[in-house]
């Protein structure tokens, strides 16, 4: 594929907007603070392509004038905190032309085609003053379809604002009246004031250094070549799994443990047998918590925002591949009911404490980023899209014929999202270090009995 005559414009708010500096809550501040990618597929417009352009920057113009911090750009203040500058400065769009038709693009699924299809940013030359904070492409293909590949800066909004905006956008562009505005102010997350006392611990749990293999420093492992596969679970498979958690933990079966529960403890095994570890290896398993409905009182509607706690998981391998899965099941239902009200603010006010705050971000991939913490082998990060509104983003031309994520190279992460085709099935996105990936794959479907799941 060849994606070409690329043409790339500045999209401002198309009214004035609100001026100055965003203060930032802490849980802004760290984890992630690249881009995330995602991308969606369309079939062919009723529209000429020239007006499906001037609609997208039109109606996206008029979007920034609510969304206004997403045409901001970000600033490091004292502390090694961030903040957003809301400038006006507005987001960057190019227009793209493939020379292929969406046929050709092996079913849609995440692939290094993918990195022409959205935009890509120069961290390591580009000041960060500098960076849009959304990023957006729209290429043509030859058959007449679209698909408009989205970069959005994880520090500016979680998964929740990210689909929020985008669902407000194609709103717009269908003509219509935004329906919810974003509730901007994240002083909401207690940013800015001073830190309460709090007597929940979660310095090392939360905050801690992740695993390491034994025997290593991690050095070997971060520059090991990385693969992306999706795995489809059946409606069938997926309760397979639920049934064999509950029945092998019956403690647990007046509540029964959730797909995501079963699933994330299936992968984790899983990793442990690909990666073959010793049984004694410690491993840690992140679990992205959305936190607007465990707040007391709750965050308010539309919160724009990061409100995304990790919670931790951690074992040693040799019990979590050997114990039943019913058992692994526990240890991450655990970890997502230790996430309460007073658990979130008392990771606020470790934050709030802090003199450096860029100690608890993760590194921007660089060839020289050996000093900073690895969260690959022996870890894992497993996000749940399941309850996230992904589907159904229509811009005037229908709805998409696929949405996903973009590509992404970081050892161990994966997410559980639903199937496009809406029947019960599910879908595991995941990045391995391509010596463990066949293996894994080999694996996966082993306790579900079937390796046709594998698409890709």
């Amino acid at each position: 594929m060849r994606v070409f005559n690329k043409a790339s414009c500045i999209v401002k708010p198309s009214d004035c907007t609100w001026s100055g500096k965003l203060v930032l809550s802490e849980l802004d501040q760290t984890g992630v603070t690249t881009h995330v990618p995602t991308i969606y597929f369309y079939n062919q417009t009723p529209e000429d392509w020239l007006t499906v352009l001037k609609s997208l920057k039109s109606s996206l113009a008029c979007t920034l004038v609510h969304f206004y911090p997403l045409a901001g750009r970000l600033s490091l203040v004292d502390g090694g905190r961030l903040e957003i500058d809301c400038n006006a400065s507005g987001a960057q769009f190019i227009e793209a032309y493939a020379d292929i038709k969406l046929t050709d693009l092996d079913s849609l699924l995440p692939s290094p085609l993918y990195h022409q299809l959205i935009p890509s940013i120069d961290y390591q030359n580009v000041p960060l003053e500098e960076i849009p904070l959304l990023l957006l492409q729209v290429t043509r293909f030859i058959c007449g379809g679209l698909c408009i590949g989205l970069n959005i800066s994880h520090v500016a909004a979680d998964g929740q604002s990210a689909l929020h905006f985008v669902s407000e956008w194609a709103r717009t562009c269908r003509g219509e009246l935004l329906e919810s505005t974003p509730y901007l102010d994240r002083k909401v997350l207690r940013a800015g004031d001073p830190p309460r006392t709090s007597s929940v611990v979660i310095e090392d749990e939360q905050f801690g250094p992740p695993p390491i293999l034994i025997d290593q420093n991690g050095q070997n492992e971060r520059h090991n070549e990385t693969a992306v596969t999706m795995l489809k679970l059946t409606a069938t498979q997926v309760e397979k799994l639920r049934n064999e958690a509950n029945l092998s933990h019956k403690s647990e079966i007046i509540r029964g443990f959730t797909r995501y529960e079963a699933i994330t403890a299936h992968i984790w095994r899983t990793s442990c047998k690909a990666r073959n570890h010793k049984p004694e290896q410690p491993t840690a398993l992140a679990i992205s918590i959305d936190v607007r409905n465990k707040m007391r009182p709750p965050l308010p509607q539309k919160y724009f925002g990061n409100a995304i706690v990790n919670g931790i998981g951690t074992g040693c391998s040799g019990e979590i591949v050997s114990k039943p899965l019913g058992y692994v099941s526990s240890i991450i239902r655990g970890a997502i009911e230790k996430v309460d009200d007073e658990y979130v603010n008392s990771a606020i006010d470790f934050l709030k404490n802090q003199d450096d705050l860029s100690q608890f971000r993760e590194l921007v991939p660089t060839s020289n980023d050996d000093e900073g913490p690895f969260y690959g082998n022996p870890n894992l990060g497993v996000i749940s899209w399941l309850t996230l509104p992904i589907y159904g983003a229509d811009f005037g031309w229908g709805k998409e014929i696929h949405m996903g994520p973009g590509t992404h190279e970081s050892d161990g992460s994966s997410l559980i999202l639903h199937d496009k085709d809406e029947d019960g099935s599910l879908v595991v996105a995941l990045c391995l270090q391509v010596r463990h990936m066949q293996d894994f794959k080999k694996l996966f479907y082993q306790d579900v009995d079937t390796n046709d799941g594998i698409i890709n």
